[in-house]
């Protein structure tokens, strides 16, 4: 089985955080494969990563139209 390999190329927000973990965007190369969008649960100091989602460009482009076009409010 060939060894898990990823590199953070840019870490560009910190959404949260919650004990040792943070949720983070960051954009990712898993296993020297072209970078992609990537947001998910991190454990820096123990070196572990949580369950994400990893977004194209084009994916990500379409979620900010969302994003925007939301209004926030919970009821």
């Amino acid at each position: 089985m060939a060894e898990f390999k990823y590199e953070i190329i840019d870490r560009i927000a910190i959404l949260s955080k919650n004990g040792d973990w943070t949720k983070e965007l960051n954009i990712i190369s898993f296993n020297e494969r072209p970078a992609k969008y990537d947001l998910r649960d991190w454990n820096h100091e123990k070196g572990r990563m949580g369950k994400g989602s990893t977004l194209t460009v084009e994916e990500i482009s379409n979620l900010k139209t969302v994003l925007n076009a939301l209004e926030f409010e919970l009821s």
